[in-house]
């Protein structure tokens, strides 16, 4: 079955409110692991993470950092218009360029409140240290509006005006409000790479006595960046995947992380946003192998094409395709973005291993765990359940092995 086939609803299950973490363990390695491997199911704890790991192993983590996305402006009538930044404008080469910005900036943004927004309407918002953030729509799309933001203190960053302006963008089905303490515990311990509007919730969990515990172990690790995007948690609105857009979202990947990747035979995902930054490097190099332009300053990898492209490549040629590139064009990193859904009826290439949260009901992440383990994500979900484990974004999360073999030689 082509993915476009697939019913939403067969991926559903009853979430009560009450299994939804609001607030995070006061230690961020103390949450449950479910470990999942061949059928079989284990408990235990992030902070043994690595007795579960073999040793010729490549650990990939998201090194994005959340910005401050949502901005709250009040109109002169008092009522209030939060303008949600999710990824900067189209005449912008990638998110940093977007970020270190001055002055003035393009945003794509969701806009709560729209209606009250009227045409010509600049609003303002009063921001510490000193300085005055101004707003106005200068186009509207399907789902979101482009926003110019202009700031009057000279010399400062946009990166630098979401941090005194705005404020974390905690994903809505917390039900509260961003506290002081989110400030660092929605943020991993990796984050570097500003332009997340979201938290790779896999790596929360990792403290630096997990990572030496890995090191030790001789388990290897490597950096990739995807910023995050508001769509990842979004639920699927339609009754196919026909009709659902996947969002596109940023990746950067450096050289250093491709050589790891060409040598390791066992690599795992710290969270699904590593395994759609590496399975796109997959789709990516396969191309390159193939003699086909890659479109890097546009999208690199559309939703549709690891259904619909001939996969001449094995992992391995895939990835030397990509070094290739990257040396005779002189480049250190590739930036681009990538649209990819993994659904059921994907065929795994970079990873056999996954470490993740447990995902909304509906939603496309939990047709990555179906693609990734089979109908057993039903019964790993149903353990879950029943054994107390907390869900989404702060809850507990797992180590799931892919079924099938891995196609990675």
């Amino acid at each position: 079955m082509h993915p476009k086939e697939l019913h939403i609803a067969d991926y559903t299950y009853d979430l009560p409110d009450e299994k939804v973490a609001k607030y995070p363990l006061a230690v961020r390695d103390a949450s449950k692991l479910l470990i999942y491997s061949n059928g079989r199911i284990q408990e235990d704890n992030y902070r043994n993470i690595a007795a579960h790991i073999p040793h010729n192993s490549l650990v990939v983590y998201n090194q994005t950092k959340v910005v401050h996305a949502r901005l709250l402006f009040q109109k002169a009538t008092g009522g209030q218009i939060e303008v949600f930044c999710l990824e900067p404008g189209d005449e912008y080469a990638d998110i940093q360029t977007a970020m270190l910005q001055k002055d003035s900036v393009r945003w794509k943004c969701m806009i709560g409140g729209a209606s009250k927004w009227k045409h010509g309407m600049v609003l303002q918002l009063e921001c510490p240290p000193h300085f005055t953030l101004s707003a106005e729509i200068v186009d509207r799309q399907s789902g979101s509006f482009t926003v110019q933001l202009s700031w009057d203190k000279e010399g400062v960053s946009f990166a630098e005006v979401l941090h005194h302006a705005g404020k974390v963008p905690l994903p809505p089905y917390l039900h509260r409000e961003a506290e002081a303490s989110d400030e660092e515990r929605y943020q991993t311990i990796f984050a570097k790479e500003e332009g997340s509007v979201a938290a790779p919730t896999a790596g929360l969990h990792f403290t630096e006595h997990v990572v030496k515990s890995l090191d030790e172990k001789g388990i290897d690790k490597a950096m990739i960046s995807l910023h995050v995007g508001a769509g990842t948690f979004k639920p699927v609105q339609s009754d196919t995947m026909l009709e659902h857009e996947m969002h596109a979202e940023w990746i950067e990947v450096d050289m250093a992380t491709i050589e790891k990747l060409i040598t390791e035979h066992n690599v795992i995902a710290v969270g699904t946003t590593s395994m759609r930054t590496l399975e796109s490097l997959y789709w990516i190099g396969n191309k390159l192998f193939r003699g086909q332009q890659v479109h890097f300053a546009g999208i690199a990898v559309q939703q549709w094409d690891p259904y619909e492209t001939e996969a001449r490549a094995s992992a391995f040629e895939a990835l030397k395709s990509i070094q290739l590139y990257m040396q005779n064009n002189k480049l250190e990193r590739i930036i681009t973005r990538t649209r990819i859904l993994i659904a059921p009826g994907y065929r795994f290439r970079i990873v056999s291993g996954l470490v993740t949260n447990f995902h909304q009901p509906q939603s496309t992440l939990l047709l990555l765990i179906a693609a990734f383990i089979g109908d057993d994500w039903r019964r790993v979900y149903e353990h879950a359940l029943n054994n107390d484990f907390r869900f989404l974004s702060y809850g507990d999360g797992c180590l799931l092995w892919h079924n099938k073999p891995n196609v990675n030689s």
